[in-house]
């Protein structure tokens, strides 16, 4: 399970069922759940913990030192969850203690071909984030989020459940949930419809989200204005409370 070349650190934990590909380093402080399969070539270090049944293909680099220039080699780390797929040349980076010292990826996440994940990041689960993409320090993904391929995220942006951000995306402000962003700079198209019909979404729900959005981005009113709009709509599902807390949590200003 274990190939010959790889070089295991002796405090590194490696649950039963852990396969480990030639050339591999797995380094101090490192903990592995059962069933997941390491590729070869690929480097993870410390502290970081990976859970069950992960893959993470060849010549991908997990739990490295950030390159936040404030980071000075502080005790920070990495969490990734169950069940995720990261694939070929992905960098993952640990925390910064000018947040919560840690990076997290939750669980059924899809990471494609040399996506970046930078200090900070919190992903949640069963988001898939295409090839070259990059999420900036501290940025958050919400579940069922998809990122096209070379979509670029700046700091501190929280990207909404169930939103889908066009290939090429330059992502500057917050992604209301269950919206379509797409260009350079990123604008909003609508909401994710066929995302959400796939999901099993509600006709009810979908008609609310479709009057919540016009109300929020086709009318000109200030964020308090629409939210206060919004709150009026016959629909009470939690589905439209999610959208409502993505706009007036937002710190950067939303996508519009």
């Amino acid at each position: 399970m274990i190939h010959k070349t790889a070089e295991i650190h002796p405090s590194a934990r490696l649950a039963e069922g852990v396969e480990v590909g030639p050339w591999t380093i797995i380094g101090p402080d490192v903990s592995i759940g059962a069933g997941t399969v390491i590729g070869p070539h690929v480097v993870i270090k410390g502290p970081t913990k990976i859970g069950a049944n992960n893959r993470i293909f060849q010549f991908s680099s997990v739990g490295e030192e950030c390159q936040d220039k404030k980071y000075n080699g502080e005790p920070t780390c990495l969490e990734i969850g169950d069940n995720n797929v990261i694939r070929e040349s992905c960098t993952i980076h640990r925390g910064t203690v000018q947040d919560n010292s840690i990076t997290r990826i939750g669980n059924d996440n899809l990471l494609m071909v040399n996506v970046h994940v930078a200090h900070d990041v919190v992903i949640g689960d069963h988001t898939i984030i295409a090839n070259n993409a990059s999420l900036a320090g501290h940025v958050y993904v919400g579940d069922y989020a998809v990122l096209g391929g070379y979509a670029a995220v700046h700091q501190f942006c929280h990207i909404g459940a169930h939103t889908m951000c066009g290939v090429g995306s330059v992502v500057l402000k917050d992604v209301a949930a269950y919206t379509v962003v797409n260009g350079n700079a990123a604008s909003v198209h609508g909401i994710n419809t066929e995302g959400l019909r796939r999901r099993e979404f509600s006709k009810e729900a979908l008609d609310a989200l479709n009057k919540a959005y016009r109300i929020v981005f086709r009318r000109g009113l200030t964020v308090n204005d629409a939210v206060e709009e919004v709150q009026k709509l016959v629909y009470k599902g939690p589905e439209l409370e999610v959208f409502i807390q993505s706009v007036v949590t937002s710190t950067r200003g939303i996508v519009r």
